[in-house]
């Protein structure tokens, strides 16, 4: 099992099926204690496809005890969870890639961004891309690794990534990328003074403390934080603000910070060291996300927030819509089935034009007679 798949197990066992099943013999768990379950998690406001996902995990568990006969009976068979409705993709046009582009810091994040939307990688394979990997003459990248961040009692040496030395599928997969994004890439290259085992995309320093406020306007004048879940409401800049309003702005995390600040002043509470994220220099996703990629959303003005995985649906998507043949696509993006390839067809908002001036050159043929 990987480490990431033994991780999110875990997680679930012990958040889902733990608290309903574990005081129980397995072989008293009955397809009604299922169902029960599953209409408990709905309940609950839980997603049909973490549902699916939990239910999954425990009939897993109770085929393994069905094969090493500790039980005779599989409560899961026969059980449904909650149908998975399928929205339909919503696709990043090259007008909003180029809004977002221009809204993103100038240098290393805006080549990154740039790399996903010519080469449709995934996460882990991008954020492990090395110089290595690309082949300057011929333009062809082997993608052959990928990189997953772990909570540290699941990485085999107690560190936060891991490289694994095929990605998804087991699968090497190469694809020649466009001149202009290769002559990008090879520049960096020389600017950055990257050698062939470097990382393309380095996380910058994190050695400067984050600036906190260190004197708080009169509350009065910072207005109100939003209505918490009874319906109440504090002034910013203010311990309520914080904790009972659940207000995160830099007025209310500024009053917390001052008040943890005096009582340490006043030996009431232990120093706490400044807190830096650890790293072997690749980018962690929650990081990019929440620091370069969401403010450069909020800056383009779109109308959705798209994540870098969209950015791939995004590739996949213009590909096909430019006339790429199918195959050709699925083995770029490494599907492991073309119907998951097809989800891209006709996906952007003038996909359909085609169709549409078909149609009227039929139709307007009764009009010429």
């Amino acid at each position: 099992m990987e480490a990431s798949t033994r991780e999110g197990y875990t997680y679930a066992i012990y958040k889902h099926l733990m608290p309903e099943f574990g005081g129980m013999r397995m072989v008293d768990i009955l397809p009604e204690h299922v169902r029960a379950w599953i209409a408990k998690l709905k309940n609950q406001g839980m997603k049909p496809v973490t549902i699916q996902c939990n239910k999954i995990i425990l009939s897993a568990i109770f085929t393994t005890a069905l094969d090493d006969q500790v039980t005779y009976l599989h409560p899961c068979r026969g059980v449904k969870s909650p149908p998975i409705a399928r929205k339909p993709l919503q696709i990043v046009t090259p007008e909003q890639f180029d809004d977002v582009y221009n809204a993103l810091p100038e240098g290393t994040f805006r080549l990154l961004a740039e790399t996903e939307i010519e080469s449709g990688l995934r996460w882990g394979e991008l954020s492990e891309l090395r110089p290595r990997d690309l082949n300057l003459k011929t333009r062809i990248l082997t993608v052959s690794r990928t990189v997953v961040e772990l909570n540290p009692k699941f990485h085999p040496e107690g560190g936060h990534f891991l490289v694994k030395d095929y990605p998804k599928d087991k699968e090497y997969r190469r694809f020649k990328l466009s001149a202009q994004m290769t002559e990008k890439l090879e520049e960096h290259i020389r600017a950055a003074r990257l050698t062939r085992d470097d990382l393309f995309f380095h996380m910058p320093p994190q050695d400067k403390p984050r600036a906190r406020i260190t004197e708080i306007p009169d509350p009065e004048t910072l207005g109100r934080t939003e209505p918490n879940e009874k319906g109440r409401t504090y002034n910013h800049g203010t311990l309520s603000g914080y904790t009972a309003g659940h207000c995160r702005c830099d007025y209310c995390r500024g009053a917390f910070s001052l008040y943890r600040a005096a009582r340490r002043a006043n030996g009431k509470d232990n120093p706490r060291p400044l807190r830096t994220r650890m790293t072997d220099g690749h980018i962690p996703n929650d990081w990019f996300r929440r620091n370069i990629w969401n403010p450069a959303i909020a800056a383009a003005g779109l109308d959705f927030r798209p994540t870098m995985r969209d950015l791939r649906h995004a590739h996949a998507s213009w590909l096909l819509n430019g006339g790429a043949d199918l195959q050709i696509v699925k083995e770029r993006l490494g599907h492991a089935s073309i119907a998951t390839t097809e989800r891209y067809l006709h996906t952007l908002p003038d996909a359909d034009e085609t169709a549409l001036e078909a149609l009227a050159r039929t139709r307007s043929r009764s009009s010429t007679r």
